[in-house]
């Protein structure tokens, strides 16, 4: 119960020391981006190549295969896609990146003086390099499909806050576990599969029988990505949104941040027995 109490109390030491050491994370965060393509002559090209390419296949199928042409309200299948697929990239390439970190970072496992909790902001961070690329190709793909910049745009950061902070909750608990069961990975990439072809990212909500519904609104990745098109399409504020989903959101978020320090701060001292 102790415990318990000081969690709040460790969240903010956590966060006043992440201020602190922001230098060690940009430098940490600069060098994991580049390991990522060392050896690879076209280096930062593949980082992008491949979620456009991705994404470009999916539309190409949807559009002219299975004649999705255009949604609802008349938004063209490409711009209602894009934009919930760069959230769900973005979310997905953190969550398997981070889940490793720690065996890839095995060296300063036995440095006490390190906070091992910063590692998975690192990838993050990394990650987060490429999802501005993507958002940027996005909206260029908005814009020649007649969507013009507005201030609902802006919108953006507090949804790519909400992706950041569930995914760091998630990431705290996947990365100790990984370092005692390497299955973890493995059941990370599967859950990931699931997920993207369970959350409503290039068909609707709609299509599904009534009683099936709560279950998608269920999926704190629906508040996200549903939000990513608000900000790009519809133009909704955020606080027009559901509030019980907003409520739903936020709750399930800081129960995931709470339990993944819990799980992290339980596990972290017997990491250098096994690595």
């Amino acid at each position: 119960m102790r415990k318990i109490v000081l969690l709040p109390r460790e969240t903010i030491r956590f966060a006043i020391e992440i201020v602190e050491k922001r230098h060690l994370i940009y430098e940490l965060t600069k060098r994991d981006y580049k390991s990522r393509y060392m050896g690879s002559v076209l280096g930062f090209f593949w980082s992008v190549a491949q979620p456009i390419a991705f994404m470009s296949i999916m539309w190409f199928v949807f559009t002219f295969g299975l004649k999705g042409g255009k949604l609802a309200g008349d938004v063209p299948f490409i711009a209602y896609m894009f934009t919930a697929q760069i959230a769900w990239a973005y979310f997905s390439d953190s969550l398997n990146s981070s889940t490793n970190v720690i065996l890839e970072y095995s060296f300063l496992v036995k440095k006490m003086n390190f906070r091992l909790g910063i590692l998975p902001i690192v990838k993050l961070l990394s990650s987060l390099i490429n999802h501005i690329v993507l958002l940027m190709f996005v909206c260029l793909v908005l814009v020649f499909n007649g969507y013009r910049p507005d201030i609902y745009w802006l919108q953006f950061f507090y949804y790519l806050f909400c992706i950041i902070l569930f995914s760091l909750g998630l990431s705290w608990i996947t990365c100790a576990m990984n370092v005692f069961w390497k299955d973890i990975g493995y059941i990370i990439s599967i859950f990931l599969q699931f997920g993207f072809w369970l959350t409503p990212i290039f068909w609707q909500i709609s299509a599904l029988p009534q009683e099936f519904q709560k279950y998608v609104y269920m999926n704190p990745m629906y508040y996200v990505i549903n939000g990513y098109r608000n900000c790009f399409i519809y133009h909704r504020p955020f606080w027009n949104d559901d509030l019980l989903s907003i409520i739903q959101f936020w709750l399930v978020t800081v129960v995931v941040l709470f339990v993944g320090m819990f799980v992290f701060k339980r596990l972290r001292p017997h990491f250098a027995d096994v690595i």
